[in-house]
């Protein structure tokens, strides 16, 4: 089967009897004019122009393609008219969920930009939390998530991977040192998740490799374990893409591969029918190349 995608060059061709003329015509370097048009005459066994002092012409194979090239061309001119309508009609806002510093981190990127050149009607609310909210209970409608999730009533797709590692501020390596492997935890004061976030992976983690150890402040969020780092309160296991991006953190222990953990975005099957959370949810995963860079570092 050929490209339908090279068909275009033998219309511009055609149209403009010069490989010159086609590659200005579709802003393409005469090269790939070509090159595309070659491809397309060896995956259809067949010549499809000649060349002449005057300019290209089409063969007698190329002239019986030409009408029914134009048909497909037509096909998909509509098909991007409907669509970029649909486009035009989808409005609303969609909530997306996720942490704070990752929503600062999507802001400052073009992301939220090329989204709405694409769906001008459409309308993005962040619903900042580490907390996994709940989807029952329409609380939101997209999740950009990382861990395990024991809903199964979910679907959603892989967008990258979360590392985290142990981070102390130089205030307090330089008063209490830095630990130099696992065992070393214990020695350590720690700044660590409240009892709301007491199923969080990290927390978890800290109670099985340093039980006794000594935690002199808690936070609800990602972003208050960051603050009381940098202010030399204690150790605290963060994101790699956050801690590394922090001048005032120092990286001291890890990668640790028991915090490692996938980036998904999430809904649930009812709602990811719905043209506005469609649009979104399949912007994420198209986009998923520039994505990753976000939410990994």
């Amino acid at each position: 089967m050929f490209d339908w995608n090279d068909l275009k060059y033998l219309l511009a061709v055609a149209r403009h009897q010069s490989t010159t003329a086609a590659s200005r015509a579709l802003q393409v370097n005469q090269s790939t004019v070509q090159r595309r048009l070659a491809e397309l005459e060896r995956r259809l066994g067949q010549s499809l122009v000649q060349r002449h002092p005057s300019g290209y012409r089409l063969t007698a194979f190329g002239e019986q393609l030409l009408p029914l090239a134009q048909r497909v061309e037509q096909a998909a001119l509509a098909l991007t008219q409907h669509i970029e309508a649909f486009q035009r009609e989808v409005t609303g806002v969609v909530r997306l969920t996720c942490p704070e510093p990752l929503m600062y981190r999507i802001i400052n990127s073009t992301l939220l930009e090329r989204f709405r050149a694409r769906y001008p009607g459409l309308e993005v609310e962040f619903v900042m939390s580490d907390k996994y909210l709940d989807f029952a209970k329409g609380e939101v409608d997209i999740a950009l998530r990382s861990g395990d999730t024991q809903d199964n009533a979910l679907v959603g797709r892989k967008v990258g991977d979360s590392l985290w590692a142990v981070y102390a501020s130089p205030k307090y390596i330089a008063r209490r040192g830095q630990p130099d492997r696992v065992e070393d935890l214990d020695r350590h004061d720690w700044v660590g998740f409240d009892e709301t976030m007491s199923n969080h992976r990290a927390t978890q983690w800290l109670r099985q490799v340093a039980p006794a150890a000594h935690v002199v402040a808690r936070n609800d969020s990602v972003l208050g374990l960051i603050y009381s780092v940098k202010a030399g309160v204690g150790l605290a296991p963060l994101p790699t893409a956050l801690g590394d991006a922090e001048p005032d953190l120092v990286r001291v222990l890890g990668p640790i591969p028991e915090l490692a953990r996938i980036w998904r975005v999430l809904t649930t099957p009812a709602v990811r029918r719905t043209p506005r959370v469609a649009a979104l949810f399949d912007f994420l995963v198209d986009e998923v190349d520039a994505l990753r860079p976000i939410i990994t570092g």
